[in-house]
């Protein structure tokens, strides 16, 4: 695990495995997951928030009650400007981990790995998108094995210190296919008894 966790600058759990409808429902908005991911870098007051997306105070009010409802996001301290009390809201873990998905929640969730291929198609035209697609036939237990360290990678992603002036995305999927792949070499061997490397028996 990467030993680079600084940021943001609030505690919070590390893991929180999401598997609650209010949850899910909360996580489906796709700026309310704008507003989480802002939420990484430090604690911030809606309007803050608001500012960074270019939105309504209210509106990012709105989303940030419905993530504060589900458990999501809370209150991390608050500070006082004039009469009014300001409210910094943070994260209540670092990472949420989707867990089992009810089949009737599905259909509102989007996929992260869609979600960036529309995100980089700017990038993609620029030639400025740094991307990669690989399949390997793994069994089951080693495709787990690799995503867990793909994950802590997306953990040391998260944790680096911000800087620069452009905000990058980082994206990883690991899913079945039905992609072709090799026969193993001796079912291959096997259905083609003794050849020349042709493909062609050999007759003797």
């Amino acid at each position: 695990m990467s030993s680079n966790l600084a940021l943001p600058d609030y505690p919070l759990d590390d893991l929180r495995v999401v598997t609650a409808r209010t949850e899910l429902a909360a996580l489906s908005h796709p700026l309310r997951d704008t507003l989480l991911d802002l939420l990484l870098e430090r604690a911030a007051t809606v309007g803050e928030l608001a500012t960074a997306v270019g939105r309504p105070p209210s509106t990012v009010a709105y989303h940030v009650h419905v993530l504060l409802d589900a458990g999501l996001l809370r209150v991390v301290r608050t500070r006082r400007v004039r009469a009014i009390e300001e409210r910094f809201y943070g994260r209540t873990a670092r990472i949420f981990y989707i867990g089992q998905v009810p089949v009737d929640a599905l259909g509102r969730m989007t996929s992260p790995v869609a979600d960036a291929a529309a995100e980089s198609a700017p990038a993609h035209h620029a030639d400025t998108l740094r991307a990669i697609l690989r399949h390997a036939r793994i069994p089951r237990e080693r495709a787990a094995e690799f995503w867990d360290r793909v994950f802590e990678l997306t953990r040391e992603f998260s944790a680096l210190p911000r800087g620069g002036e452009t905000t990058y995305g980082f994206v990883a999927g690991l899913y079945p296919t039905t992609y072709p792949s090799l026969p193993d070499p001796a079912d291959a061997a096997d259905e083609v008894g003794g050849t020349d490397g042709s493909g062609t028996r050999e007759v003797s």
